[in-house]
């Protein structure tokens, strides 16, 4: 079909207004379409009065293109493309000047409809198009996933009695399910009910279900591939790393806090410079707060002041990031995560401030999680 169901229910509103307009015998709109020859001819979508008759396209040889004094032609164009036209006909060769600005404006509110339409279309084919190579090359990423979890898995075994070996295979077995959890994510993103709806107020960045909890797993299991992460990134870079000395036993959604963590370490190795150390550190919460913080910090210099609210806002960088690859949103999503979960994420300037041993130059991300209630005992009351 030349047009979607939308132009054409517009189209019958503004061609119906005319019922009470004497001078006008009657109204043709035309799309302009591809001819088999390679010309566009014009196929007509809708006319008035709505009286069941067949309409001919109109192609370079259709006599509806001779000059007529009771037929005029209004071009439906997009610039320099021709979308369409509206063909009038009338009583009499002579138009009322307010007959002729009707006619202007409802040609002026077809040609905007029409192009709205045919870019909708587009986008719609487009967006369909990159679906598919989505899904395929979902489908052949789990391919190569599946080889490196083979290999890996008959390293392991074959290194069974070298310990610190067997550590590093246990991290890139770990990688690869966590690279899985990515995939099975992005594919569970084509269902239909896989994004929420938007609303007026902006939607927070949240993670696809697949890349959250489940809850009450112990947040150590979750952290630990992270840390071994960061210590093998600090080495391969040749900068200091301090892990923590233990996570706290929190419970709750994982799989979100360890999302925001990995964000803040992979930024805190980005942008902080050479040679500066990163560290993670963790602690039950402080007086006054049964929570948890968790701090990623650096020794680089300080975020400028100017900067230190605005990098928590979407696509926004700092000065010192501007030239590195990045979408700006990692901080943006961290955020709205430790929210989400009853939390705040802030900027700490200098770390030292978060605790005594950390340095006195940098600057540190602070976690802090809130507590979470013991589930209701089952056992029955005492006698």
């Amino acid at each position: 079909m030349p047009a979607s169901e939308r132009f054409l229910t517009l189209l019958g509103f503004q061609l119906g207004q005319f019922a009470d307009c004497p001078p006008v015998r009657s109204l043709v709109v035309y799309v302009t379409h591809p001819g088999h020859d390679g010309q566009p001819s014009l196929v007509p979508v809708g006319h008035w009065p709505a009286d069941g008759r067949a309409l001919p396209s109109v192609d370079a040889s259709s006599p509806l293109r001779l000059p007529a004094e009771e037929r005029r032609w209004l071009p439906l164009r997009d610039g320099t493309v021709l979308l369409g036209a509206l063909q009038v006909e009338t009583m009499g060769p002579a138009w009322p000047e307010p007959l002729g600005r009707r006619l202007q404006g409802v040609a002026l509110c077809l040609t905007e409809a029409l192009r709205l339409d045919l870019e909708n279309r587009r986008l719609a084919r487009r967006l369909e198009e990159q679906e598919e190579q989505l899904r395929l090359l979902v489908h052949q990423l789990r391919n190569p996933l599946a080889a490196l979890r083979t290999f890996g898995q008959l390293l392991r075994r074959r290194l069974a009695h070298d310990s610190d070996t067997r550590t590093l295979v246990e991290g890139l077995l770990a990688e690869e399910r966590q690279l899985n959890r990515y995939v099975d994510a992005i594919s569970d993103l084509a269902r239909p009910d896989a994004l929420l709806e938007p609303g007026d107020q902006p939607q927070p960045l949240l993670l696809p279900p697949l890349l959250s909890g489940p809850e009450g797993r112990p947040l150590a299991e979750l952290v630990d591939p992270l840390v071994q992460r960061a210590a093998a990134t600090a080495a391969l870079q040749s900068r200091p790393w301090r892990g923590p000395a233990e996570v706290p036993d929190w419970r709750g959604d994982g799989g979100a806090v360890a999302e925001i963590l990995a964000n803040l370490l992979e930024n805190a190795f980005r942008y902080s410079p050479q040679g500066s150390a990163v560290g993670l550190h963790a602690a039950s919460g402080t007086e006054g707060s049964e929570g948890t913080v968790l701090t990623v910090w650096d020794g680089g210099p300080p975020i400028d002041p100017q900067e230190r609210e605005a990098i928590f806002q979407r696509g926004v960088r700092g000065r010192s990031g501007e030239t590195m690859p990045g979408t700006g949103l990692g901080l943006a999503l961290a955020r709205d995560l430790a929210r989400q979960l009853g939390g705040e994420l802030e900027l700490v300037v200098p770390p030292a401030l978060v605790a005594a041993d950390l340095p006195e130059r940098g600057n540190a991300f602070r976690l802090s999680l809130p507590a979470r209630p013991e589930p209701p005992s089952t056992l029955p009351p005492p006698p």
